[in-house]
């Protein structure tokens, strides 16, 4: 069994790894819409192919505010949402199996 807990353990490690990550990425995408890159640049056809599906979704709900675009600054808040919740979560799972 403690390999199970073992594995799970792992995986929440690099859930956590991988949404630290994105968060990096988020705010990349946001500082190139600031001093208006290239958009040819294939950095920047990157950050935007990887960020703009989820911040398209969020921009549904909350509009654009006088010029600043907040869905940034939403999705990164749901993202150390789920980190507070989805990791601890796995890594109890995972010592409750040791």
């Amino acid at each position: 069994m403690f390999l199970l807990g073992n594995f799970i353990l792992a995986v929440a490690k690099l859930i956590n790894f991988a949404l630290s990550v994105y968060i990096w990425v988020i705010i990349a995408s946001a500082v190139i819409t600031w001093v208006n890159a290239d958009p040819y640049n294939p950095i920047v056809r990157f950050l935007r192919q990887v960020t703009e599906p989820l911040l398209m979704r969020i921009r549904r709900f909350v509009p654009i505010m006088g010029g600043l675009d907040l869905s940034p600054m939403v999705l990164i808040l749901i993202i150390i949402f789920l980190q507070s919740f989805i990791v601890p979560t796995l890594q109890q799972i995972a010592m409750s199996l040791q």
